[in-house]
């Protein structure tokens, strides 16, 4: 298909930063492309409760609904599809979305993160029955006081697993296997907050009533209320670094305090960035970005 006409900014991802940048820019008048999929990373939230102006918390599904809706009402849209590349072109950028080309002079890349989860059996069913948490930032305070189970590798689990020792006496780490034990230094730490350190290789987690149980290789087994998932996530950025952008230590674009990345041209927002993966932060990201832009083509006379 021949590429459609030039727009002011390509927006990649449609989650909470995508939309919330594509609608800014709307209200900026601007002519804005939002890509995007189904698997924004708010829609696994069962129920987010601290996310400002939600008393009663508000599910990913039903926030990003309201999303699209208010990109609907300033005659926005979120096009389905994937960017499979990204060029730089004399005018800006040029996306392959498919057999489509799109170009824009400025591109947001608000592409997100991809959790690790553990690969054992039961783990689907716990993540869709609200069993399988990521962020304890976003939902420590809702297990506050309960048996917490923290399966992850080396000193970032253990790192996570010292996080929710605020909210709960009641913590266990377990690694995810042989290979990934913490350090015994970082053991340590943890047994003197009271979390205890179990061996053994997670064989299965599996609902059990109202929380989960946990089978380790060996033939035990120990019941939480809920399991936090502490093995990292990947950045989603691979195109802005195809395009020379620069990534962190664990892989997310670096900014300035316009959310512009490395590259002339090219902003990001949300979870791909570095920083605390908030739905609050995404979204102001997204806001400083999308003002950005519309600053930066003002300064261009476009």
């Amino acid at each position: 298909m021949p590429p459609r006409e030039l727009a002011d900014c390509l927006v990649i991802g449609a989650g909470p930063a995508g939309m919330t940048a594509g609608l800014y820019l709307r209200r900026f008048h601007r002519a804005v492309t939002v890509v995007g999929g189904d698997d924004s990373r708010a829609a696994l939230i069962p129920v987010s409760h601290n996310y400002p102006g939600f008393p009663d918390g508000i599910p990913g599904t039903a926030l990003l609904e309201r999303l699209r809706r208010q990109l609907a009402e300033v005659d926005g849209e979120v096009a389905m599809g994937r960017v499979d590349a990204l060029a730089r072109i004399d005018q800006g950028f040029e996306a392959r979305i498919g057999d489509e080309t799109v170009r824009a002079r400025t591109v947001v890349m608000a592409t997100g993160i991809l959790d690790r989860e553990p690969r054992v059996p039961g783990i689907a069913d716990l993540r869709e029955r609200g069993l399988l948490r990521q962020c304890p930032i976003c939902d420590g305070y809702e297990f506050t006081g309960r048996r917490i189970a923290v399966v992850g590798a080396g000193e970032h689990g253990a790192r996570e697993a010292l996080f929710l020792r605020n909210y709960s006496e009641r913590v266990a780490f377990i690694a995810i296997d042989d290979a990934h034990v913490p350090p015994e230094a970082a053991a340590a730490r943890l047994r003197a907050r009271g979390i205890d350190v179990l061996r053994g290789e997670v064989a299965a987690a599996t609902p059990e009533g109202d929380g989960v149980r946990v089978e380790l290789a060996g033939g035990t087994s120990h019941a939480f209320d809920v399991l936090y998932a502490a093995l990292g996530a990947t950045p989603r950025a691979d195109l802005a670094r195809a395009l020379g952008a620069a990534t962190d230590d664990i892989g997310a674009l670096v900014v300035d305090a316009h959310c512009r990345t490395t590259v002339p041209g090219v902003y990001a927002a949300g979870d791909v960035v570095q920083g605390l993966d908030q739905l609050a932060v995404s979204v102001g990201q997204a806001a400083i970005a999308a003002t950005a832009i519309h600053n930066d083509l003002r300064a261009r006379g476009l």
